[in-house]
Parts: structure tokens; C-alpha cells; sequence
């Protein structure tokens, strides 16, 4: 069964934690005709139930839950994000902010995966690792899709193994956390090339597009190539149902270059580039969750203040197509665009 045959419309609206996703978000985007996601990531289980409830109070449609799979806790990810944070501290203390201790932790995931086997989504997608075979089972057993999140040929061989629905082929254009379960902070490919890729090793399993898209003729090209649905998320980020701090909605048609880095998080993410960025980015480990941790007092202050340079403004290489639309009306405007690419002789 692939993706098109079970869900409404070959849109996907991302998940996009951290703030920009919320149920509001998620319910303009499905009276739109979009599937929309809930990110589910540092949310407690009490809130994401909290979101759940409300979003299936609000809209009749299906809709799918962001969560991320463990990371691995490496002995040497503590120190590491030490040294970082002493390297942060001065600049952190120059705005007047005492940073985070780093720290494990695994971001609720079994109370969360409980959770969604009792509220049994139509979708549940796992970024940043692989969830246990048993938690794909028990979400399947209810009725949910599983869709595990890639951004390399190689890894959707071991979703196949691992028995998930479809794939998320998230490629380097993308903005926000590289979602794959490797994060070697190299290169990797972009969504038309990955999406190519993973089809001819797994002809067979439905696969997601993402990365870069930012509107119904960009779709059209991934969905040619052989994937089932595709996926948007920073065209959302300025639509008045988002959570998208202010500093980060001004950003994103007032800069022009995005960098993959770890200076935030210790985990290798898209975002337009800021003092920050160009400070920091070697400096950082690859240490995540802990370096999370360390950074979020920073990160917090200049959203209040409006700091640009202090905050992770996540944005895909799209981002100065992000526009202050309402996002059934961007939704909307995204599948007539999808409907004129495929059939321009009604044009």
C-alpha cells in the first residue's frame, strides 16, 4: 500500500518542533487539504496528549506525530559539550545569560510511544534514530502508519528490515536537524538524487520527499521521480498559525544564506547563518542532546529579545518563499499548483 492510496492528498505538511508546529498549524493545513504532522519533539507526553486531543477536537482529518528516536550517549559527548560550553560561556555571559549543564536524555520516548499506541495517529514518523522493532509493531497493531526518517541510499535498507510503512527522504536542502539515524556532519545528498536512490535500492517501499520544496511545481518533479507523497516545511514557518518566533519569521526573507551546522544542538542542522554560526560552527561536537542543553538559556533569550544572532533560525535553502499566508490558504495554493503541473494542458 503506498502512501497515495491511504492519504488524502500527496501534500505532507513537516513537523517543525520547537515552537513553529501547532495544532492550529496542523488544522489549517488539513482543511487545506494537506496530511499535517504534530512535532512531538520536547513536548512532554501530558502536552503532546494535550495536542493530540485538541487537533482531533478541531479537525475531522487524519494526521500524523513527529517524535525522535533515542541518540546515542557516548562517554566522550559530556566532555565534549564542556568544552564547548566554556568556549560559549563569555559570549553567553556577554548577553547576560548563564548557559545549560549538558546532559543525557532520551526525550520521553517510551512514555511518548505509549502514548501514540493509545492514541493511534494515521501516521507516526521517527526522526534521529530508529525506533525499537517492537514499538513499530505496536503502533502498526492499532492501525498507524510508521515512517522512518533517512538521508542516505544506504540507511532505507535497514527501514526495510526494520519493517516500517514508508520512508522520509529528507535531503540536504532541508531546514532544521538532519533526521537520519548517522550524523557524520558531511555532505549528503540532495532530496531529487536521494529520492532517486533510495527507489532504485527499495523499489518497493513508499518514500516522502523532502527538502527545499516550497511549492506545488517543486512537488510535481519529486513526485515524478517515483515518490508517494512530499513533504513542506519552512514555506509554513511565516503563516500566522505557527509558533515561529517573530525574530525568526523577519529572518527568513531578510537573509540570504543557510549553513548545516551543530552549533546549536551538537547535532548537524540547516539554519541561516548568523554571528553565531560563524563562531562557533567548528567549535561544535557532535554531542547532542547534551549540547542542546547547554545552548536552550541562550537560545530562549534571543527569541525574547529578538537577538537574531542568538537564536537556531531553522530554514530550508527555500526560505524566502515563506510568506504571512493563512495555511489553508498556502495549502490550497500548493495543490493548485500541484494540479497545474500535472495536467498543463488544462492551463
Amino acid at each position: 500500500m503506498t502512501s497515495r492510496e491511504w492519504v488524502h492528498s500527496p501534500l505532507v505538511l513537516a513537523p517543525m518542533a520547537g515552537g513553529p508546529s501547532t495544532v492550529a498549524l496542523a488544522a489549517a493545513a488539513a482543511e487545506g487539504g494537506m496530511l499535517p504532522f504534530l512535532a512531538g519533539a520536547y513536548l512532554s507526553p501530558e502536552r503532546l496528549a494535550s495536542d493530540i486531543a485538541e487537533l482531533r477536537s478541531t479537525s475531522p482529518h487524519p494526521f500524523g506525530v513527529n517524535v525522535f528516536a533515542p541518540s546515542p550517549d557516548h562517554p566522550d559527548m559530556l566532555e565534549d559539550a564542556r568544552r564547548y560550553a566554556a568556549q560559549l560561556a563569555p559570549w553567553a555571559a556577554s548577553a547576560g545569560v548563564q548557559l545549560g549543564e549538558p546532559r543525557y536524555d532520551d526525550d520521553g520516548f517510551a512514555a511518548k510511544v505509549d502514548l501514540l499506541v493509545e492514541a493511534a495517529p494515521a501516521v507516526v514518523s521517527f526522526a534521529f534514530g530508529w525506533p525499537p522493532a517492537d514499538v513499530v509493531v505496536r503502533l502498526q497493531e492499532v492501525g498507524t502508519r510508521v515512517w522512518a526518517t533517512v538521508n542516505a541510499p544506504d540507511e532505507a535498507q535497514w527501514a526495510v528490515e526494520l519493517g516500517v510503512d514508508a520512508v522520509v527522504a529528507q535531503g540536504w536542502e532541508a531546514g532544521g536537524h538532519r533526521g537520519g539515524p548517522v550524523d557524520t556532519g558531511e555532505t549528503q545528498f540532495p532530496v531529487r538524487d536521494l529520492v532517486t536512490a533510495v527507489l532504485a535500492r527499495t523499489p518497493d517501499l513508499p518514500v516522502v520527499a523532502a527538502g527545499g520544496v516550497v511549492d506545488g511545481h517543486d512537488a510535481h518533479e519529486l513526485l515524478e521521480l517515483g515518490a508517494s507523497s512530499v513533504a513542506l516545511g519552512t514555506v509554513f514557518l511565516a503563516c500566522p498559525e505557527a509558533g515561529t518566533a517573530p525574530v525568526h519569521v523577519h529572518a527568513l526573507t531578510h537573509r540570504d544564506r543557510t549553513v548545516v551546522t551543530r552549533a546549536f544542538t551538537g547535532r548537524s542542522a540547516r539554519a541561516l547563518a548568523t554571528t553565531w554560526t560563524e563562531l562557533f560552527s567548528d567549535a561544535a561536537p557532535a554531542a547532542y542532546p547534551h549540547v542542546h542543553h547547554v545552548t536552550a538559556p541562550l537560545r530562549a533569550h534571543g527569541k525574547a529579545t529578538g537577538e537574531a544572532e542568538l537564536v537556531h533560525l531553522w530554514a530550508g535553502t527555500g526560505h524566502r518563499a515563506a510568506r504571512p499566508l493563512p495555511a489553508s490558504d498556502l495549502a490550497r495554493s500548493l495543490a493548485t499548483q500541484l494540479e497545474a503541473a500535472r495536467h498543463p494542458e488544462n492551463q
